[in-house]
């Protein structure tokens, strides 16, 4: 109407930093990507089982995609930004710069990352004290998380130990350098650093793992779990957001759940109260390497240089083309069972969850002597599956110890394969949602920034208006005889492979 004042749209901002890049996304308040940025970030592997980052690197690519993404708008119409990022441990001296995290003194390489086991020795000391902080984290702690990587620093690097100002957790990292305050987010300090929400810090814990140092100094997947699913006929439409999963399935997965009270799940982390929903308590089981797993048994096949001139040819990415060659060799049997004789464990960089075991190795068993782009696409497809089943693997200890989960809600990278995604439907026998917006992640991210900046009453109120599902992926439930049968086999993998280092560790 002529003269009737005009509201201006508002925005919010999204950053995500994976494990190799940086994403950026500008969020409209009914949950809308309209603008998409990415920017790969570098990794160092100086020995086996290192890798080092570079937080000014990270900083760096942050600043262009956000510059990037905003250029389109006013900035008086951006309201909140807001920040995930892996759980790697940022390093700074006392001046506030980069610390180096390696024996080679290189300063800028301050970053360990999440997927990092070089303190390997140093968890499995912290987990021989059975303390009672790691009744939360599974039972046992992860070499993933910052009490062991911490350790390890004191313990090699004593000139850096000496000259630390201050230990960031990389998202509490990025919050301090976009607003000059060093507050911890809850998310991180209980998730990754032991802190509990009944009882604070235990000093005797730090104190009893050789870190008494410390004491004398004193996650985006809401995105997606969340959602409205009203009108898409799923098991979770009338039921609390304790049935639901998300699972967040990039270079690694982790496989969120929620529930109204604690619950106690061996080889899975948590309970933490407050971590991702407010007033509800969060476990987390995890694989170590997923879209790592398949890239490396993909990129490492002999096959691969055709696989790739072939999808070059047609204009496809090598997976979109794997999975139309998965069509081809087909003939009438349903794709999944062509791997009958064909099993994978994935364990490649050991696991995470539910088993707690960073020195399983990865199996491959039905292997013959073709080397040609039939073998590659098996190969790919067991692998897919092995995840999957993984997946599962998780999901069945959870629901063993209390959970009652009925649907997943699957975001990041490999969300966007579909035979990734059907596997899981099949395997586990549940259906999964995708969200309408691709990078579901980021709007996740954007739902934080709009909490903060007061638009929304609460997260759940931010997530229910910004986060929409879009395709729902049914599972083929006349195939449920011969995925159960897989499973058996999975899970065998893994009891003879403990078979095969008793029989080694005799001599």
């Amino acid at each position: 109407m002529p003269g009737e004042k005009q509201t201006a749209v508002k925005y919010y901002v999204g950053v995500d930093v994976g494990s190799a890049s940086v994403r950026a996304a500008l969020v409209d308040g009914f949950g809308t990507v309209v603008a998409h940025a990415e920017q790969p970030i570098q990794i160092w592997e100086p020995r086996p089982d290192h890798y080092e980052q570079s937080s000014a690197d990270i900083w760096a690519a942050c600043c262009s995609v956000t510059k990037e993404v905003v250029r389109a708008v006013d900035a008086s119409q951006i309201r909140g930004l807001g920040f995930d990022a892996t759980c790697s441990l940022v390093v700074v001296d006392k001046q506030l710069q980069p610390l180096a995290v390696n024996s080679e003194g290189q300063n800028h390489r301050n970053v360990i990352m999440w997927m990092d086991h070089r303190a390997a020795s140093q968890v499995k000391r912290i987990n021989a004290t059975q303390h009672r902080v790691l009744n939360y984290v599974g039972g046992a702690m992860s070499v993933e998380m910052q009490p062991p990587k911490l350790l390890w620093i004191k313990e090699n690097l004593p000139e850096s130990w000496k000259k630390v100002g201050y230990f960031f957790d990389l998202p509490d990292f990025l919050s301090w350098k976009a607003t000059g305050v060093t507050a911890r987010s809850l998310c991180t300090v209980v998730c990754k650093w032991t802190y509990s929400s009944d009882r604070g810090w235990d000093d005797g814990f730090w104190k009893m793992i050789g870190l008494e140092d410390l004491v004398k100094d004193k996650y985006e997947k809401i995105g997606v779990i969340g959602a409205d699913v009203k009108g898409h006929n799923l098991p979770c439409e009338n039921q609390p957001i304790t049935s639901r999963v998300a699972m967040i399935c990039g270079t690694s997965s982790c496989h969120m759940g929620v529930s109204e009270s604690p619950i106690f799940v061996p080889g899975v982390w948590g309970p933490y109260f407050s971590a991702m929903v407010p007033g509800l308590w969060l476990n987390e089981g995890g694989q170590s390497a997923t879209g790592k797993l398949i890239d490396h048994v993909v990129r490492g096949h002999v096959a691969f240089p055709e696989l790739e001139a072939k999808a070059a040819a047609s204009a496809h990415s090598i997976y979109t083309y794997l999975n139309s060659h998965l069509d081809l060799i087909k003939k009438s049997l349903p794709v999944g069972f062509l791997t009958v004789d064909l099993h994978v464990w994935p364990d490649f960089h050991g696991n995470r969850s539910p088993l707690t075991d960073l020195t399983l190795k990865g199996m491959v068993v039905g292997l013959t002597l073709s080397r040609g782009l039939d073998e590659l696409a098996l190969i790919y497809l067991a692998t897919i599956q092995a995840i999957a089943l993984g997946t599962r693997h998780i999901l069945e200890v959870m629901q063993a110890a209390g959970h009652d989960i009925t649907t997943l809600f699957l975001c990041g990278g490999l969300s966007k394969n579909p035979l990734f995604v059907q596997m899981h439907a099949d395997i586990t026998g549940k259906p999964v949602v995708l969200s309408k917006e691709v990078e579901s992640v980021l709007v996740g991210a954007a739902i934080l920034g709009a909490c903060a900046s007061g638009d929304f009453a609460s997260i759940q109120e931010a997530m229910a208006k910004m986060g929409k599902i879009g395709r729902v992926v049914q599972p083929n439930h006349e195939h449920k005889r011969f995925y159960d049968k897989k499973y058996e086999v999975f899970l065998k993998l893994v009891e003879h492979q403990r078979e095969y280092r008793s029989i080694m560790n005799s001599l």
